[in-house]
């Protein structure tokens, strides 16, 4: 197991453009600090506990493994896909399919949409073992979705997946990333990234299952960059993590571009589920809708911030953000701070947030039928949830999901 070193991230294999790209993100990564929660963008997160000593540079993989659990049931629900990929710790071991076309990552996509800079960052980059590209041709509609389950083994590795995915003008398309692990006390550090480009008149659905194992930390980043009527919608369902954050930028540049940012989230023990939004708006009629929802239970805690940035010149925007939170026992409970910067007057936006425990009522009505408390305490929190996977862009997952949402709900309540 090697260490996270500069000749660690400089052995892992690629051309010399990302060799070199490799290393140079290494050093940097190396040399700086870690982020800490005194940062406002850290701010309700563990990210002081992170040690990086901890974790080693991820090892060739040796075979492709069996996609099992969780995954395997998302993977036959969607039977009719245009294709399935398979990652190892980041590192891509399977191809299967040729609906759409996956290849390595070129320099220009990689920088298409980048995150926001700082140590963890150049740490993805120094050792993203096989950055992939998915490139959906000028006019080309796929119907069935691309599958890419991500699999993370533990035993202290740290993982890098690494996505573009690129709709060309006036196309469409759907991808599914599902990231999964197995419960290692070593656990294992993720960082994954995924940038969507949709050019004008394009629309593209995503959606991303996070259902890694307990022990893992994953800090990731979505980034997303909508043309002029183009369209993007997006379903992110978090499960597992010991702490699991996820930082989503969705940029409208062009006039006419939409986004639909949805997610579901159910923590449990000593669970931490981080969102961080931002909703940007740079261009004239543009819209923008992201409805958040998650339960709480045992000692867990859920922590969202948002904020949607309406750009001058962006007139006509609608933006709308609401966040909700089910706090299911005395020691859960979660944060929600939504935000507006506005710097342009004839537009339409509404940010809302809640926090509490399941309506009293709701349970009485349904204690009343004859229901039991506890099963009526599950049935409102699916319901709760239900709202968000009625709205899934892939319809395909809806059903595995819940299925998975009433196991963990019943763990947690």
């Amino acid at each position: 197991m090697a260490p996270l070193t500069v000749d660690a991230a400089r052995a892992l294999p690629g051309p010399a453009w990302l060799v070199e790209r490799r290393t140079a993100a290494a050093e940097r990564a190396l040399a700086s600090p870690l982020p800490t929660s005194t940062q406002e963008v850290w701010r309700y997160s563990p990210i002081d506990q992170l040690d990086l000593a901890a974790y080693h540079a991820p090892a060739p993989p040796s075979a492709h493994p069996p996609v099992t659990g969780l995954a395997e049931a998302l993977v036959q629900a969607l039977a009719e896909r245009s294709g399935l990929v398979v990652t190892v710790d980041g590192a891509l071991v399977h191809h299967q399919g040729d609906g759409l076309a996956v290849t390595e990552a070129p320099a220009e996509l990689l920088d298409a949409v980048p995150p926001p800079h700082d140590a963890l960052t150049d740490l993805h980059d120094a050792f993203a073992a096989s950055p992939l590209a998915v490139v959906v041709p000028r006019g080309k509609a796929v119907a069935a979705p691309l599958v890419v389950v991500h699999v993370v083994t533990g035993g202290g590795v740290l993982a890098c997946p690494r996505l573009v995915v690129h709709a060309q003008e006036g196309a469409e398309a759907s991808v599914v990333e599902i990231f999964v692990g197995a419960d290692d006390p070593a656990g294992a550090l993720v960082l994954p990234f995924t940038a969507l480009v949709v050019e004008q008149g394009a629309h593209l659905r995503h959606a991303a299952v996070q259902a890694l194992g307990p022990t893992a930390w994953s800090l990731g980043h979505a980034g997303s960059q909508v043309g002029r009527d183009a369209s993007l919608r997006s379903l992110v369902v978090a499960l597992g993590g010991r702490y699991a954050r996820l930082r989503t930028d969705a940029a409208l540049t062009g006039q006419g571009g939409e986004s639909t940012l949805l997610a579901a989230y159910v923590g449990d023990g000593s669970q931490v589920h981080d969102f961080r939004t931002m909703q940007e708006h740079l261009a004239p009629r543009t819209r923008s809708e992201l409805v958040f929802k998650g339960a709480v239970g045992g000692h867990s805690h859920g922590v969202y911030s948002g904020l949607i940035k309406v750009h001058k010149g962006a007139k006509g925007t609608q933006a709308f953000q609401t966040n909700r939170n089910l706090v299911l026992s005395e020691t859960a409970h979660a944060d929600s701070v939504p935000n507006l910067e506005i710097d342009e007057n004839d537009l339409a936006c509404s940010h809302a947030s809640a926090v509490g425990p399941i309506d009293a009522q709701q349970r009485f009505y349904l204690e009343a039928r004859g229901v039991p408390p506890e099963v009526a305490d599950r049935l409102i929190v699916l319901g709760f949830l239900d709202d968000v996977l009625a709205r899934s862009p892939i319809p395909g997952l809806r059903e595995p999901i819940a299925l998975e949402l009433a196991r963990r709900v019943e763990v947690a309540t």
